[in-house]
């Protein structure tokens, strides 16, 4: 399975991005899916998931500015973000919560003025 990781790029402080991962080799509409954050030197943490049916979670720091979705057809999972601030800037990754998957080299994410 291959994770590719997209959508990620320099922003300015209040603005929003939209991610995308596409996953190949694996049937998307069969897994939950994850979304974690990695900023520079801390560790890798889980950002949000979303289930097969489209239960959503979001981590509590996160909620209301962080969205994930999903389109099984296209064998593709979202993460929105919006009002970003220095904070969020690191890698973003997807995976399924439990890593069941290689990871992917992630999509960077830089938050600055």
């Amino acid at each position: 399975v291959q994770l590719q990781a997209s959508g990620g790029g320099l922003v300015q402080p209040g603005g929003s991005l939209k991610l995308s991962c596409v996953v190949s080799g694996a049937n998307l509409g069969s897994a939950f899916m994850a979304w974690y954050r990695q900023a520079p030197g801390k560790r890798r943490l889980l950002v949000a998931r979303i289930s097969m049916t489209g239960v959503t979670m979001v981590v509590n720091s996160l909620r209301g500015r962080f969205a994930i979705s999903r389109d099984d057809a296209r064998n593709t999972a979202y993460l929105e973000m919006t009002d970003l601030n220095a904070d969020d800037t690191g890698v973003y990754y997807c995976n399924t919560p439990n890593s069941a998957w290689s990871w992917g080299p992630g999509t960077l994410v830089t938050v600055s003025s």
